[in-house]
């Protein structure tokens, strides 16, 4: 398992898309670093991964078993596709409502802090 090392760096930004989704690769660089014990201060399953996972209505355990196989971006996308059945248009609706949100509720307000 070769994660990123988010020690040393930060994940890629929420902003950034993979088949259209914010937030997933994101979510994929924390799994990725948790599986290989270099997470630093950041958490696999917080609450903005949380979002993501829900609207895929995906398991981040499911997410997390991937990543410790050592599927790549393309491999997990294409597991995401096929399992969410969100189309183009409510994935880039979505998406674009992520860009412009931030923590509303008080446990992720906490949370971002």
């Amino acid at each position: 398992m070769n994660g990123p090392d988010l020690t040393q760096r930060p994940p890629r930004s929420p902003r950034v898309r993979l088949g259209g989704y914010a937030i997933l690769p994101r979510m994929l660089d924390k799994g990725r670093a948790t599986v290989a014990g270099k997470n630093g201060e950041f958490h696999f399953n917080c609450p903005l991964d949380q979002q993501f996972l829900e609207f895929a209505g995906i398991d981040a355990e499911a997410v997390k078993a991937l990543l410790a196989q050592g599927q790549g971006d393309g491999e997990i996308l294409a597991w995401v596709q096929k399992t969410s059945k969100r189309t183009p248009l409510e994935i880039a609706a979505w998406s674009e409502a992520q860009d412009r949100r931030g923590p509303a509720d008080v446990e992720s307000r906490q949370f971002f802090q």
